[in-house]
């Protein structure tokens, strides 16, 4: 793999050349179906929901289509992060109460979130009808090209549906022991409950000092979930620890905004520009990865 510090000098090269609010110009290669990322961890606090918002920014500013959705139903904070309170969210879909286009939101930085609150909760007591047309409605995200779901922290069998279903799975963690021991038992839950399968989780450690610390993080999880779990996993790169990244959270507004050059911000363009650069070749689409968990919880009825 490229040394990461190598290229975020560069992008941060790219980035001071590039004229303000100028955005790079879309692969027209790179359309496909709806790709469904999920954003998960072992614990609370180690910047999953942070990521997944500002990995959205970064795919929105190279043309991509990106919608954000909270499926954190203990702590639904997305709309927090962009100071925004939605008035409706997936509860009221579920209860056909309103549509999809009718609860989804959209921000000042082109992108749209879907507000989760407690709605996620009631998908497991669906009928054959519901769920179907629950996943109609679902459909109708597909005019994005990416589709960002922040899960809860944890190994609920919300949390575990979510990553199995997913096109791209990543689990975040950072350098702290507590952090690492609680990825990696969310990492064996994983392998226990979808033995078999060829899922390929992707790694990244936050709040890092540096490439090498992020590294030495990286390469034991991989050893050790390669040698005891037979799971596969790619590390996918680091972000800094960086006082710009609190100092966005103070303001309620996304770090790839408040300080689009800092070093979280182009270690979060350099995940994200190695993601589209390595896209599935068949992506499946929201619609297919909810029938994928309806038929997982429900022994396909």
């Amino acid at each position: 793999m490229e040394d990461q510090a190598e290229r975020l000098r560069e992008m941060m090269r790219q980035s001071r050349a590039r004229r303000p609010g100028e955005r790079p110009a879309a692969d027209p290669a790179a359309k496909n179906r709806t790709r469904v990322i999920t954003i998960s961890s072992g614990k609370g606090g180690v910047g999953k929901t942070n990521l997944s918002v500002n990995m959205a920014l970064a795919f929105a500013r190279i043309g991509r289509k990106v919608v954000v959705m909270d499926a954190d139903l203990g702590l639904a904070n997305i709309n927090v992060m962009f100071n925004l309170i939605p008035k409706y969210n997936l509860y009221h879909v579920i209860k056909k109460q309103k549509t999809m286009q009718e609860i989804l939101v959209e921000t000042e930085y082109g992108i749209s979130i879907v507000a989760g609150a407690s709605g996620f909760s009631q998908i497991a007591n669906m009928g054959r009808k519901e769920r179907q047309d629950f996943i109609d409605e679902m459909n109708t995200l597909s005019f994005a090209d990416i589709i960002l779901i922040d899960t809860g922290a944890g190994v609920s069998s919300n949390v575990l549906d979510f990553i199995a279903a997913a096109d791209d799975a990543i689990i975040v963690t950072t350098p702290e022991p507590t952090a690492i021991t609680d990825a990696y038992s969310i990492i064996k839950i994983i392998a226990t409950e979808y033995k078999g399968s060829e899922m390929e989780l992707k790694l990244v450690v936050n709040r890092a000092r540096g490439a090498a610390d992020a590294k030495n993080v990286a390469d034991r999880m991989i050893n050790i979930t390669g040698q005891f779990l037979n799971m596969k996993m790619d590390y996918l790169g680091f972000i800094y620890e960086d006082q710009a990244v609190a100092a966005a959270v103070r303001h309620q507004k996304p770090f790839m905004v408040t300080d689009p050059k800092c070093k979280a911000s182009i270690c979060v363009q350099h995940l994200v520009a190695r993601m589209d650069k390595n896209r599935a070749p068949e992506q499946s689409g929201i619609g297919a990865m909810f029938r994928r968990m309806f038929g997982r919880s429900q022994g396909g009825t």
